[in-house]
């Protein structure tokens, strides 16, 4: 049975020009337990069916047996859920949500290098996994975060990443701007910076991909095809 939550907005703040962090306060209970990686689905007052009040979102905050989740969400063009979210919704709205949900988590045991690769607000599920490994100090062969956006004014979450890197060992972060030319930032796309880090084969390590579905669907191709990994080692979540 589904079990379905109201939550309350507490805060909201810009993450980029496009892109808002929203802070979810969830009701009546007193902590929300879920996988790093999962998402919730809200039902918004958008449309009079399901498939058109229906939008699912990854929990960007770590587990921290509190009751608040923090999203990361961009604005799109025309898109009826986030002009609402943006445009209408604002501390203290009452959302609907059912969840959590997804199986883009962590392994049970980390056995292998992790390679996580996202676009835009596909960094969210990234930033809940990595925070997890941080905060409960589980043992981890190293992990690689590529992000990828159009411009400087694009990177999310840009200084944490950046001060994590100093002090969680093993953590890396590195940045593509596809429209831009930044220094210590890779110009043009993510694939660019793990085709040439990772050119050598290993069977030690998996791949993590989420973002838009273009840069997932070359990902894909680009790691099997081309650079030779195993299926097994590539998981991936598309967002649209």
């Amino acid at each position: 049975m589904t079990t379905w939550y109201n939550g309350i907005i507490k805060k909201i703040e810009d993450a980029s020009p496009t892109t808002k962090r929203f802070w979810l306060e969830v009701e009546g209970v007193d902590r929300f337990d879920f996988k790093a990686g999962q998402f919730i689905t809200m039902d918004l007052p958008i449309g009079e069916r399901r498939n058109q009040r229906w939008r699912s979102y990854s929990i960007a905050s770590a587990p921290d047996g509190s009751n608040t989740l923090e999203l990361c969400i961009v604005h799109l063009d025309g898109g009826l859920a986030t002009n609402w979210l943006f445009n209408e919704a604002t501390i203290g709205t009452a959302i609907k949500f059912k969840g959590p949900d997804g199986t883009f988590t962590l392994p049970e045991s980390i056995e292998n290098e992790l390679v996580m690769v996202c676009t835009g607000t596909g960094v969210a599920p990234f930033r809940s996994m990595i925070w997890e490994v941080f905060n409960q100090k589980i043992p981890h062969k190293g992990i690689h975060l590529i992000f990828g956006t159009r411009t400087a004014d694009g990177i999310l979450y840009q200084k944490e990443f950046e001060e994590l890197a100093q002090k969680m060992p093993g953590f890396r972060f590195s940045v593509a701007l596809s429209r831009e030319e930044q220094e210590g930032c890779h110009h043009g796309y993510v694939h660019g910076i793990y085709q040439t880090a990772y050119a050598e084969k290993r069977p030690d390590r998996s791949f993590y991909l989420c973002g838009w579905t273009k840069m997932v669907d070359e990902a894909v191709a680009k790691l099997i095809v081309e650079m030779g990994y195993e299926r097994g080692q590539v998981k991936y979540e598309l967002y649209g």
